[in-house]
């Protein structure tokens, strides 16, 4: 496996590993609605008097497919995982925003101190920290309001954990944008992200 350093010409993929219990959810408009529908079996399995949230359900599905699609996603992962009753909702946006949405960041230090000038320098936490095998990278962390309507009546904070990893030789950024709105576990779920993120590796 080749580090970040030792590319001189663009990879040709990028690997990452997510627990199990993740479940991929296309974003390709012609796989979107099976994706959909496989995950509303599964959540609601053996749940048979809940037909408006499974309706719900599906509808925040979409809507989060069709967002993540039009900001550039090639993967989109969300938990399936619980404690007991409790789900560990989560979820994973892997996209590569089209060449000329960012700025000409040579590197992590220069895109940091080009977010830091933004609204990210005043919000959350903002440094550089290396992944083993990706490379030097952003990582913005962040806590924001709930927003219950777009949350399927959630009414607890959300934290965002987003790192900024450049492509070697490219001038293009991979995106890693984790979520999470489980608030009273939230620094354990980010334990979990940052684990994640440190397995991007390059192809």
């Amino acid at each position: 496996m080749k580090t970040a350093g030792q590319f001189t010409s663009p990879p040709t993929d990028y690997n990452v590993i997510v627990p199990d219990g993740w479940f991929q959810l296309p974003l390709d408009p012609d796989d979107r609605d099976r994706g959909i529908i496989a995950l509303a079996e599964r959540t609601f399995r053996g749940v048979d008097n809940a037909p408006h949230l499974r309706d719900q359900f599906m509808r925040d599905l979409q809507r989060k497919a069709k967002d993540a699609y039009a900001v550039g996603g090639i993967e989109l992962y969300l938990s399936t995982l619980t404690i007991g009753p409790v789900p560990l909702a989560s979820s994973l946006l892997i996209s590569l925003p089209a060449p000329g949405e960012w700025p000409e960041c040579s590197d992590a230090d220069e895109m940091a101190e080009h977010l830091a000038g933004g609204d990210l320098g005043e919000n959350g936490e903002l440094g550089v920290v290396d992944l083993e095998a990706a490379g030097r990278a952003v990582r913005h962390r962040q806590r924001e309001a709930p927003d219950p309507e777009a949350q399927m009546g959630n009414t607890l904070p959300t934290t965002n954990v987003t790192y900024y990893v450049p492509v070697p030789a490219t001038k293009q950024w991979l995106m890693l944008n984790f979520s999470t709105p489980v608030d009273p576990l939230a620094d354990r779920m980010v334990e979990l992200f940052d684990t994640v993120a440190g397995t991007l590796h390059w192809a």
